[in-house]
């Protein structure tokens, strides 16, 4: 069943998306506690019957503590402003890049891991993210269309440590999946670059080649000095599924370690908001309400809304259009106030470029200049207005 409205604003619950579907007993118990009554959407309610096969049902939500049970969790703060955070974060994921592309090109021609550069490239990022994610999270959306490569281990270790932040796993931990998030695809080094980016459809032959990345990855870091059993799970397992439809081994939910279960959710909402020469990127909104429609089926469920909860409803990089008409990119999002962001506004109500972009903090300002209110429209998709996120002025 497909629950459409509340009685009341969304804001005032807890439910991490406008509109959702009933999977179990507890979300009605959930809805329940807050609202007298609900609106439900026909239409969407009814889902897919292969869908519902594959559904994991009536299964109860475990706590962060039951998925961590060795590990002492802690409630991270935010220990400083986002405008406080940004030169700091700006500097750490400039290292971060820069250490990619010498790891990944060393590798590349020598099949030598470095992970001295490893360590050093990451740790900059880990620090900046566990004083305040947003400036990470933010400069990692201004990706260049044509540098996939490099960006992809840069988005999947930054989306790696957020959602480690808002689970609250140690610092140690936090630096295992940054590194974990830089090498799980390093085997693609591996593979013919030319099956990597073709628009054609591969032969049964050609996409176990892609498949095969995995194994490379694995063989490639064998002979260096990691010997981190999480980050070789989530190089060896990021592509199993919690429905047991992944590969290689066609692991199933708890089979599979914690630690790829993240590496997969960072792994596909990187790739689906990225350029790829074989596929357009979608709205990082967009890619929320996917990653939630596939929780418990792909990835599980806890998992994925400790990552929507980490990085907003309307993700850093998200183009929206205002109530007033004017377009703008989100810059940051809070979690008490998830439908009013921090935003770069770009373009004005006839959708021109402004001389000058203007910061817009939709949690403090209400209404636009007529007086009315001011709130975010639709969300738009990459690329909308000739928008080039590479070229926002950061």
């Amino acid at each position: 069943m497909y629950v459409s409205s509340l009685d009341r604003p969304w804001l005032e619950t807890p439910f991490t998306l406008q509109g959702f579907r009933l999977q179990s007993e507890d979300d009605i118990h959930r809805l329940q506690e807050y609202c007298q009554y609900v609106y439900v959407d026909a239409s969407k309610s009814q889902q897919d019957a292969a869908i519902i096969r594959r559904k994991m049902r009536n299964r109860a939500r475990r706590s962060n503590e039951e998925l961590f049970k060795n590990r002492t969790l802690k409630k991270y703060t935010d220990a400083c402003s986002w405008d406080e955070e940004y030169p700091g974060a700006l500097r750490a994921v400039m290292t971060l890049s820069k250490g990619i592309e010498v790891i990944y090109d060393k590798m590349a021609a020598s099949l030598v891991l470095d992970m001295v550069t490893v360590k050093q490239c990451i740790e900059p990022m880990v620090e900046s993210m566990v004083r305040h994610t947003g400036p990470c999270i933010w400069l990692v959306r201004l990706k260049q269309e044509d540098r996939y490569t490099y960006q992809h281990p840069l988005g999947a270790a930054i989306w790696a440590v957020a959602l480690g932040r808002q689970l609250g796993l140690p610092k140690t931990d936090l630096r295992t999946l940054a590194i974990g998030g830089l090498l799980f695809d390093i085997g693609k080094l591996g593979v013919d670059p030319e099956l990597l980016q073709t628009t054609r459809q591969l032969s049964d032959a050609e996409f176990q080649q892609v498949r095969n990345h995995v194994k490379l990855g694995v063989e490639m870091i064998q002979g260096s000095t990691l010997m981190n059993t999480d980050v070789i799970d989530m190089i060896t397992y990021h592509h199993e599924r919690h429905d047991g439809s992944g590969y290689p081994k066609g692991l199933r939910g708890d089979d599979i370690p914690v630690f790829a279960r993240i590496a997969a959710i960072v792994d596909c909402y990187d790739a689906i908001t990225s350029h790829r020469g074989y596929a357009s990127a979608i709205a990082p909104s967009t890619a929320i309400k996917m990653l939630y429609e596939w929780k418990d089926i792909d990835f599980q469920g806890e998992l994925v809304e400790e990552f929507i909860q980490a990085v907003g409803v309307y993700p850093a990089g998200t183009l929206v259009e205002l109530s007033n008409r004017e377009v703008g990119v989100v810059m940051a999002a809070y979690r008490e106030s998830r439908l009013r962001p921090r935003l770069l506004v770009l373009l004005d109500a006839d959708k021109k470029p402004l001389d000058q972009p203007r910061t817009l903090d939709l949690k403090h300002v209400t209404k636009a200049p007529d007086g009315s209110p001011l709130e975010i429209r639709s969300s738009l998709e990459p690329g909308a207005h000739d928008i080039d996120m590479a070229r926002i002025p950061i």
